[in-house]
């Protein structure tokens, strides 16, 4: 069951329960005690952060899939921090992960070390919204395991350095408020974002104010345009470069070796160690109330060329609610080879005897670059298709309780811009989406955490387990 530790941060007391949730995280996700210290120590951190420069916030930790899919049957589990924020939020991103800068004269390496430590680091940040970072920690470092060697004198995670970032906006509480950048007028208040992925293999990429991404400033040769997702490559070119959280296809559904080398690139089917599609997924799962146990949880699998993303709510909260959930993550796994229609008619069969639970299941085929989108229940589903939002109907009903008799698939072409968020009615009917450019290159759990951020506030925290799913494309590689 989703297990989620939900540590608000309103005093110093509250560090050390941060700190112990994690170390409580990494026992369940099998790390070593190397890389359980680290996991406590990024915890720390944000979680001090947090009481600094915002007034304190709010930390979630989970285990999560490894941020890629693989051919490994086995996927490891890593541990997802969270670290959500309403503070003044933060001008210059870059400045605030390099060791030394400080806006409390302090050390100023927490989120240095945050940058270090963490398999897979991101933030946000919005002048006057507040920040998001989310760091994941697993059992070997994926810098040491998955990417190549870093010339000496380079930094980050899996690639080459950003010598100069461009200013942009925070990490989690690493510094206060400043001047807005000249950038803000280009659309609302100034944002920001850096990311950085050795388990997907990304190199240290600071986002401009609006978050795109900028080129890393050591980059040699032609250049390129980063910036305009359009020369992004889609799955359906075959050209993707990382991955995302979840799970590898199941033993009983191998992939062809002809569908993994055309998501793959170079990659073969021989090395599992390589990402199998460029797309990724990442959630954000928070319990009503503070519960061990979410009733929501999401997943992904991949079955041959299909990618199939699921949200699912269990009715009511509470270990009950999060056995139902469970039981429709597990199902996945055994029909992912099917359409969305038919696997929540399996997924019917599967929770009855359950309380039930509202399910959205997005499925992307990786060779046609085609989503299918099929639910029941009230999970919500929207669509960004270049600059506007597309929202995705699901039917009434409660998957393993009462199933409509017909079911009805949306369809959409899938490109490099386009983005995709799931979400359970622990968010207000009428949010709104994050409208930062750069989001579809960000973290896709740093996308649901701004989500969720966007959607709450201190005086308005969750009202019922919260859960968010993204799904967007893998951006290239840096040169």
């Amino acid at each position: 069951m989703p297990r989620v530790w939900d540590v608000p941060v309103r005093d110093a007391t509250r560090v050390r329960d941060a700190r112990v949730a994690a170390e409580q995280a990494a026992a369940l996700a099998g790390l070593d005690e190397r890389r359980t210290a680290a996991a406590a120590l990024v915890a720390t951190e944000l979680a001090t952060n947090l009481l600094k420069h915002a007034e304190g916030g709010q930390v979630l930790i989970d285990v999560v899939d490894a941020p890629a899919l693989r051919q490994d049957p086995e996927p490891s589990r890593v541990v997802q921090i969270t670290a959500i924020d309403h503070g003044p939020g933060m001008s210059d991103v870059g400045a605030a992960v390099r060791d030394g800068y400080s806006t409390t004269r302090s050390l100023g390496a927490g989120l240095g070390t945050c940058l270090r430590l963490a398999d897979d680091f991101g933030v946000h940040s919005t002048a006057g919204r507040g920040t998001v970072a989310v760091a994941r920690l697993g059992m070997t470092r994926g810098s040491e395991a998955l990417a190549p060697e870093r010339p000496a004198g380079a930094s980050g995670l899996g690639g080459p350095a950003v010598a100069a970032p461009r200013p942009a906006g925070g990490a989690s509480g690493a510094s206060g408020a400043g001047s807005p950048p000249e950038d803000s007028a280009r659309g609302g208040a100034p944002a920001g974002a850096l990311t950085c992925g050795a388990l997907t293999g990304h190199a240290v990429v600071a986002g401009d104010p609006l978050g795109t991404p900028a080129r890393p400033a050591v980059a040699a040769g032609p250049a390129a345009p980063w910036n305009d997702p359009s020369a992004w490559p889609t799955p359906a070119r075959g050209l993707p470069d990382g991955g995302a959280p979840g799970n590898a296809t199941p033993p009983h559904e191998p992939p062809a070796a002809g569908a993994t080398e055309a998501a793959a690139g170079t990659a073969t089917a021989a090395d599992p160690s390589v990402p199998l599609a460029g797309v990724r997924a990442g959630g954000v799962n928070i319990p009503y109330g503070g519960a061990e146990y979410s009733g929501d949880a999401w997943t992904w699998v991949r079955a041959g060329d299909r990618v199939t993303l699921l949200l699912a709510d269990g009715l009511g909260h509470g270990p009950e609610a999060a056995r139902a959930s469970s039981a429709a993550v597990a199902a996945l796994h055994r029909w992912a080879h099917l359409c969305p229609a038919e696997v929540l008619a399996k997924l019917h069969d599967a929770l009855k005897g359950t309380r039930g639970a509202a399910v959205a299941l997005a499925q992307l085929d990786l060779g046609a670059g085609r989503l299918r989108f099929a639910g029941i229940g009230n999970v919500g589903a929207r669509l960004r298709e270049g600059g506007s939002w597309r929202p995705l109907l699901s039917r009434p009903g409660i998957v393993g309780v009462h199933r409509p008799t017909t079911l009805r698939e949306e369809e959409a072409d899938w490109a490099a811009d386009r983005l995709l968020i799931l979400h359970t009615d622990g968010l207000p009917s009428r949010w709104t989406p994050p409208c930062d450019a750069g989001l579809p290159a960000a973290d896709p759990a740093v996308t649901a955490a701004v989500t969720i951020r966007d959607a709450s506030s201190p005086a308005r925290p969750v009202r019922d387990d919260t859960a968010v799913a993204v799904l967007t494309p893998t951006p290239p590689e840096r040169p």
